[in-house]
């Protein structure tokens, strides 16, 4: 309904009389966004039905590991295609090859006799969450105005995080269903909304940055129309963007001859052989908030969540998949708040206060769970105290890490190394994603699972103290100009030109603002 609802309003909407948040942006993110939902079902769906696949196939706890972690290993190979395919035919044509490739992963994972056939079906399914989990992201960052590019690029962690909760709601439906039937029932009903939204991407229009790489002028002209608040912010976007791809500012014929490309072999030559002070520092940052992200544990809580409430005294399945329901849930509430609070707390108070949140929960699941280790007994107020900081952690991750994550790597990156540059951070997220989930069990075994949970927790004051010094705000100001906050370690300068308050942009002169971009 979500996605019927948007594509009519792309395929209705009327640029003459916008409101004060643009509804043809909005919409347009929603459908991007939506192929998240693809990665989070599967996530979510995971930590149950893991429980029944061994049960029914007899797998040990090492190949419930690969399997719940392979399918971070595969989506780089689907990050990287993507990041070159978004720049060949288009992001909006490379968010619909997500959802057919992740529509074959989830039939195939459907029908798996056995555990080979099983894996099979699990790289169709990385590889497609690759494809979405790179090019919503930079879809959104590039279709939204200024005043609300952090909610609106932040919408993929939403429909993530809604993922989850439906595949967490799964487990518990589909637990009742006989043995053999109901973990293949979970994870092959991915298959449903995966091609409808490979259809539905279709009404969204091309990113405008895309179209002025190619030279298509007069279609980036009319689209940034109707995706910015004002004329004066589209006429300048436009300015910023031409100026980018090396298009004179006095050319306005819609079909245009551009010979400086945004991609190629000079961009990972800027990035690795010969960067700038400043594209050094952005892709340091960006490495490093993806990395964090990950390495934090979010994925072992997301993954194992029913190992984890095992350990602190549940023992009954249903009270297991009931209180992962939860944290599905406080997960998908928090990411909602956040939205709202990106562009007017901005992107680095509401990451550091995160991080915090994540380093005090984390302790106290360490603390709770170590207790329960050495007690022979069931302790009540340990598992109530478990379950709570879980919670807080799910909830504080989701309220900053993680939609930041995606929000600031998506809109550091200048225009000409963004796809390739968002795939790199998508690749060292999937990476320690995967690592994350494929020893989580394993390290549970050699330092005990409270032990895992300390370790996590000083990984996160590593992450404080690296946010603190290398990130700085980003909210309020044009992408073409992000860049010069970078190449100054350890402080953070005043914008030049272009200045947000509450929101709003507010120009100095046109004439000064074209001089400052870049």
């Amino acid at each position: 309904m979500a996605v019927d609802e948007a594509a009519s309003m792309i395929q209705n909407f009327d640029p003459k009389n916008k409101p004060k948040r643009n509804k043809f942006a909005l919409a347009c993110a929603i459908l991007a966004s939506m192929t998240s939902i693809l990665l989070g079902y599967d996530i979510g769906v995971m930590s149950g039905a893991a429980l029944y696949i061994q049960r029914d196939l007899k797998v040990s706890d090492v190949e419930i590991e690969i399997l719940n972690g392979i399918i971070n290993l595969y989506s780089p190979l689907g990050s990287f295609i993507a990041g070159r395919t978004s720049d060949w035919i288009g992001r909006r044509y490379t968010i619909a090859l997500a959802g057919v490739i992740f529509f074959v992963g989830a039939i195939l994972m459907g029908f798996s006799p056995n555990y080979a056939f099983l894996m099979f079906g699990r790289f169709f399914a990385g590889v497609g969450i690759g494809f979405a989990f790179l090019i919503a992201p930079v879809y959104n960052s590039e279709i939204s105005p200024t005043s609300s590019r952090g909610f609106l690029t932040s919408f993929p962690e939403i429909f993530l995080n809604g993922g989850i909760l439906i595949g967490y709601i799964s487990n518990y439906g589909f637990s009742k269903l006989p043995l053999r039937l109901g973990w293949r029932l979970m994870l092959g009903v991915g298959a449903v909304p995966s091609i409808f939204l490979a259809v539905a991407v279709l009404a969204m229009p091309e990113s405008p940055r895309w179209l002025v790489a190619r030279g298509r002028l007069g279609e980036a002209k009319r689209i940034l129309h109707k995706i910015s608040d004002s004329e004066e912010e589209a006429r300048l976007r436009l300015a910023d963007i031409k100026d980018t791809a090396g298009i004179p500012q006095d050319c306005d014929d819609d079909v245009v001859l551009v010979t400086k490309r945004s991609h190629g072999q000079g961009v990972w030559k800027e990035l690795f052989l010969h960067p700038t002070r400043a594209v050094c520092h952005i892709f340091i940052a960006s490495l490093g908030i993806h990395f964090f992200a990950q390495a934090t544990g979010i994925d072992a809580v997301v993954l194992y969540s029913p190992r984890i409430f095992q350990n602190a005294g549940i023992k009954s399945d249903n009270y297991l998949l009931l209180a992962t329901v939860a944290v599905g849930f406080v997960k998908t509430v928090s990411v909602l708040v956040a939205t709202f609070l990106l562009d007017r707390a901005g992107r680095r108070v509401l990451l550091l206060c995160s991080v915090s949140g994540l380093i005090l929960s984390l302790v106290t699941l360490g603390v709770c769970l170590t207790v329960v280790g050495h007690s022979g007994s069931t302790l009540t107020w340990a598992i109530g105290l478990s379950i709570a900081a879980v919670l807080a952690y799910a909830s504080t991750f989701s309220i900053g890490s993680g939609p930041i994550t995606w929000v600031y790597s998506s809109e550091i990156f200048p225009l000409r190394l963004r796809a390739q540059g968002v795939a790199i951070g998508a690749v060292v997220n999937r990476v320690t994603s995967g690592v994350i989930s494929m020893t989580f069990l394993s390290l549970c075994k050699a330092i005990t699972t409270g032990g895992a949970f300390f370790l996590f927790a000083g990984v996160a004051v590593a992450a404080w103290i690296f946010h603190y010094t290398m990130l700085p705000e980003t909210r309020g100001k044009t992408l073409e100009e992000i860049e010069g906050s970078f190449g100054h370690f350890w402080r953070n300068p005043k914008p030049k030109g272009l200045h947000c308050a509450d929101g709003d942009i507010q120009l100095r002169s046109s004439a000064q603002t074209s001089t400052d971009v870049n």
